[in-house]
């Protein structure tokens, strides 16, 4: 009997494998359908989201190549029947393109680097070192990113317009002095970690220092290295993602920021100022160059604006096209630890 029980086990198991591999079928199958649906949904939400973003672009590239006669024709829609590249020429001049791309440039070069300068000592201090009130001076930091600038806009206006450094000024000279139409007061904020988006440079630079394993530096005070040179030979070349992405951050909207320009820098010519004269400029050139007062009709008077818009953006498209390894890689290595 044990040995009729020994036989017989080998087809009954066969058998169960056969019962089970249509079931195992249909399930693979379904799996695979399930994988397909998914995968088709996810490719139409993130082509419909890239649609959104880069039709406008697309519109704008197309309408400033445009004539003024192509703007009214009904039959051109996005192909230009008169390609041209007058409204490029026309732009420039009417944007002072060269010196405002100078100055735009030199500007955000600069605060661009004294930001992400600052703001790594601080992020450092605040991943590494214990001091006194330090989760109260981290929660200003917080403010700084959940505040929008408009909020301090009154009184970052009245302590610059009568800027007064513990009374001095007005001691020797008997007035405050007015650091309006200069750039000093861009980088005295940006000195003082109160400069645009400053919070959030602080934030990631913190969070990037603590997912750093203190051993490295542990090992570097053995080896008879200070904090200062630890700081620098060890930290700061691992750091070099988080550091180059916080300064495309910092120079992108520092070239695209209008607040703290138009609050500040009234006397000087930038290409995200310049933006917003186009249509009365415009109407004064075309009367200029005509000898007749005309009105400029919105279609142009946008096409104009289109295409200073994209000679803005131009230079931006091309920094994240050549920066965007290290951007990636820094957004890949900044955790959220707390």
């Amino acid at each position: 009997m044990s040995n009729t029980a020994v036989m017989s086990a080998p087809a009954s198991t066969g058998k169960t494998k056969s019962k089970d591999r249509p079931k195992m079928s249909a399930l693979r199958k379904k799996k695979i359908a399930t994988n397909a649906f998914i995968s088709f949904v996810s490719f139409i939400l993130l082509f419909g989201l890239c649609f959104m973003i880069i039709q406008p672009i697309l519109n704008k590239i197309s309408v400033s190549f445009m004539t003024e006669g192509d703007l009214y024709d009904p039959v051109v829609i996005n192909i230009p029947a008169h390609f041209t590249t007058a409204n490029y020429q026309l732009s420039a001049k009417l944007m002072n393109y060269k010196l405002a791309f100078k100055n735009s440039m030199i500007t955000s070069l600069t605060i661009g680097l004294l930001q992400v300068a600052v703001c790594t000592l601080v992020g450092y201090g605040f991943a590494r070192y214990e001091f006194p009130f330090k989760k109260f001076w981290f929660g200003c930091v917080l403010l700084m990113i959940i505040i929008p600038p408009q909020i301090m806009s009154t009184s970052l206006y009245l302590h610059f317009k009568f800027f007064d450094f513990l009374g001095i000024a007005k001691l020797v000279t008997g007035n405050t002095i007015n650091l309006r139409g200069s750039v000093l007061p861009y980088y005295l904020l940006s000195a003082g970690c109160m400069g645009l988006k400053n919070g959030l440079y602080i934030y990631l630079i913190r969070q990037f220092f603590r997912n750093i394993p203190k051993e490295l530096e542990e090992a570097a005070y053995v080896d008879g290295a200070g904090t200062l040179k630890t700081f620098v030979i060890i930290m700061l070349p691992d750091a070099k993602p988080i550091l180059v992405s916080c300064f495309l951050f910092s120079f992108v909207w520092q070239w695209t920021d209008g607040f703290y320009s138009r609050m500040f820098l009234g006397n000087l010519k930038l290409v995200s100022t310049s933006l917003s004269s186009i249509a009365d400029d415009l109407s004064t050139y075309i009367a200029s160059q005509t000898g007749v007062q005309t009105t400029v009709s919105v279609a142009y008077s946008n096409c104009i604006l289109s295409t200073g818009t994209l000679m803005i953006i131009l230079p931006l498209i091309f920094l994240y096209l050549f920066a965007q390894k290290g951007f990636v890689e820094s957004l890949s290595s900044t955790g959220i630890k707390m």
